[in-house]
């Protein structure tokens, strides 16, 4: 069974925020991740207090939930009756991605634990 703790510490928010690529789409937050990666100086404490009761209480807010998707064409495609020539892109408000990346590290550090992935 994993033991997962809710509380996600500063250093953590502060180390995810600053491996965001600055050259990505704005989210429906319409914060660029230059932006949040200077922000962060200031509101990284915040941000971990926050990240750390959506975790321990399993309340996210519904506008953290919500997202746009964008179907483009891929270039060069021959048949565009094809669900494979195209491609989706998701805006999704930027906090969430800064919840996901942690997810996301949590989970990779569980299945290379467990060697789930052999």
């Amino acid at each position: 069974m994993l033991n997962i703790s809710p509380t996600i510490l500063t250093e953590e928010i502060s180390k995810l925020i600053r491996s965001f690529p600055n050259g990505k789409a704005l989210g429906l937050d319409s914060i660029l991740n230059k932006v949040l990666k200077v922000a962060a100086l200031v509101i990284v404490k915040d941000l971990a207090e926050t990240a750390s009761y959506c975790f321990a209480s399993g309340i996210i807010l519904k506008s953290l939930k919500e997202s746009i998707t964008i179907v483009l064409r891929k270039e060069g495609k021959k048949d565009y009756s094809l669900p494979g020539s195209y491609r989706l892109i998701t805006l999704k408000n930027t906090l969430v991605k800064v919840l996901e990346k942690h997810v996301a590290n949590i989970i990779s550090k569980a299945a290379e634990e467990y060697r789930l992935l052999l």
